[in-house]
């Protein structure tokens, strides 16, 4: 394998240079054409580790920047290749910026009222109530330990301030929590079906 690796970077040198990493091209045309003594495994091997670091530019000489940027070779990959998370985001781009709204109620009655009111008025798409939830809080300078219900409620950003006044309108609590986060991706059918079930401000 050594002997065939050296004649074969001989026989390149006129398309390679006289790099001193030719003997990697050499070994990657005898890995082309499937020379597969039990010798040549471990020198494959060796090769496909290597390919990491290198890839061939437009001259045919090797650089390093990640492999060969337009094709997969062995197990490796460009990474050019593979898709980043805001790259998968890119496709909802023309959804509307959307929220997830934490509201917490003292019992089920009222968060289903609240729940209701909320939907009806096109406030949000969905509210989900969780049951169960034990709230630890300052209040009056008194540290008070509450049974309480979660609602979360997913709707547009536009209507956020339009929400908090509802909540505020319709809640028992002095100073009902009412806490929006963003929405930075998911189900584009799903983030669609909220964007059209809301009102639109």
């Amino acid at each position: 394998m050594i002997d065939s690796i050296s004649t074969l970077s001989l026989m390149f040198s006129g398309l390679v240079g006289s790099s001193p990493i030719s003997p990697l091209v050499a070994a990657f045309f005898l890995f082309r054409h499937r020379l597969r003594s039990p010798r040549s495994i471990l020198h494959h091997r060796v090769l496909l580790a290597s390919c990491s670091r290198f890839h061939l530019g437009s001259s045919g000489s090797l650089s390093q920047s990640g492999f060969l940027t337009k094709h997969r070779r062995g197990n490796c990959l460009s990474p050019t290749g593979v898709r980043s998370q805001s790259q998968g985001m890119a496709g909802n781009s023309e959804l509307v910026p959307t929220i997830v709204v934490y509201v917490t109620v003292p019992n089920k009655d009222t968060g289903r009222n609240l729940a209701k009111s909320i939907i009806n008025a096109k406030l949000a798409a969905c509210v989900n109530q969780v049951p169960g939830i034990e709230s630890t809080y300052w209040w009056q300078g008194k540290v008070e330990i509450d049974s309480e219900e979660l609602l979360i409620i997913k709707t547009r950003q536009s209507l956020l301030e339009a929400l908090i006044e509802h909540v505020k309108a319709n809640h028992p609590y002095e100073v009902p929590e009412v806490i929006a986060l963003p929405i930075v991706g998911g189900n584009p059918a799903y983030l669609k079906w909220l964007e059209e079930s809301t009102q639109t401000l």
